[in-house]
């Protein structure tokens, strides 16, 4: 039941999306042996001004979930 969120600013195109959602699909089915049909992926697109906040909420204040920091100021987007 692997579910996979990208959140991200807006700007790429649905065929960009098409082949990060298939590419991510793939790969976590590779590192971890799930099955395609319990894969799932979606994706958010985000305004830089709403990025702020969601920042916020899933990196800043999440820890210990995360894996990879980012190496930038959220504030540099606006």
């Amino acid at each position: 039941m692997p579910h996979i969120v990208v959140k991200m600013l807006q700007g790429r195109t649905e065929e960009q999306k098409e082949r990060l959602a298939a590419a991510l699909r793939d790969t976590l089915m590779k590192e971890i042996g799930a099955g395609s049909a319990h894969v799932s992926v979606s994706i958010e697109d985000y305004t830089a001004q709403k990025w702020q906040e969601i920042f916020k909420e899933e990196i800043t204040d999440k820890p210990d979930t995360l894996r990879i920091a980012p190496q930038y100021d959220p504030e540099s987007l606006l």
